[in-house]
């Protein structure tokens, strides 16, 4: 009994000095500061929409001010480097999508920055991208789409709300697989171009969801396909591209958190956990579904694995295309 007690003294003074990593938490983020969101678009936009949606609630978590700012212009690129200019201490982030942070690598010749540049934080949302036209055209499929735009002498115009973004790729990848002649008029965001489309200036758009669905249930625009593979629960009733008659088309909208890649790793695991925390609340995702998307969260490493095979996938979508920035 004896030798227990002398055996246990030292054992237990061995368990207090081993270091406690393995069952710990990431540190918790606390901002000296306000937090910025840079959204690399106009108002009103998809990337607009949800920076302010999860800024609202992440403010709360952190008992700090969450700013959006809006930096529209050269396909997201103004954004991005406005990222990276800040101080790399986790109080800047820039709200990523497709076209800045995956297309933009093929599609233009000299990008100021590298995928190494920055940081991936976290996947924020996924949702469609839907077909839609000025419901004064007498269309209602791709079908008739097509015949409609062989019929005019100059074929018609498709609104693109942002260079590189996923309505552009996909409005462009399914011009030509359906061959519709069309000439791209590209926007400094989705918002002044849902103004014009609605206008009747130009015919058709493929946007995200979340920003066409309100002026689709209005009846201010006629849906005719959404992109990804299955139908959206929004809009039951609107067939897919793939359904339409186009084989293996599956194109998603997304969206992420970036941070700088000098961004101390501690901090960006810390920013991973908050936001994480923030897309698991259920008012959040009930908010997010409302609006046709789906939070997604997940870890810094899913998120980067994620975006490198949709920078793979977009290089040779452009490549075999040929598709040129606006």
């Amino acid at each position: 009994m004896k030798l227990l007690k002398l055996c246990q003294v030292p054992f237990m003074a061995l368990l207090l000095a081993l270091p406690v990593h393995a069952n710990t938490q990431a540190p918790a983020f606390q901002p000296t500061k306000p937090v910025r969101i840079i959204a690399p678009s106009s108002p009103g936009g998809i990337l607009d929409l949800t920076s302010r949606l999860l800024g609202k609630s992440l403010s709360e978590r952190l008992k700090q001010p969450v700013v959006v700012e809006n930096l529209p212009g050269a396909g997201g690129v103004i954004g991005i480097q406005a990222m990276l200019r800040a101080d790399p201490d986790g109080h800047t982030l820039v709200m990523g999508s497709l076209g800045p942070n995956a297309a933009n690598y093929a599609l233009q010749d000299k990008l100021p920055y590298a995928y190494d540049d920055l940081a991936p934080v976290v996947h924020v949302l996924s949702m469609p991208d839907v077909l839609v036209v000025n419901p004064k055209l007498p269309v209602r499929t791709i079908a008739e789409l097509q015949a409609y735009a062989a019929k005019k002498p100059n074929g018609l115009s498709m609104a693109v709300s942002t260079s590189g973004s996923s309505g552009h790729l996909a409005g462009d990848l399914l011009k030509q697989r359906a061959g519709i002649p069309a000439v791209d008029v590209v926007y400094r965001g989705a918002s002044p171009a849902l103004t014009d489309l609605v206008a009747g200036q130009v015919d058709f758009m493929v946007d995200n969801l979340v920003t066409a669905l309100p002026l689709i249930r209005a009846g201010k625009l006629r849906a005719i396909a959404v992109t990804t593979k299955e139908r959206s629960p929004e809009l039951p009733d609107t067939p897919t591209v793939m359904e339409s008659g186009y084989k293996d088309f599956d194109v998603s909208v997304w969206l992420g958190l970036f941070v700088s890649a000098k961004t101390p790793p501690a901090l960006v695991k810390a920013l991973n956990a908050e936001v994480n925390k923030v897309l698991a609340d259920p008012a959040v995702r009930q908010k997010l579904a409302e609006q046709g998307g789906k939070a997604t969260g997940g870890s810094i490493q899913e998120f980067d694995g994620f975006v490198r095979a949709e920078k793979a996938r977009w290089a040779q979508v452009i490549k075999a295309g040929n598709i040129k920035p606006e």
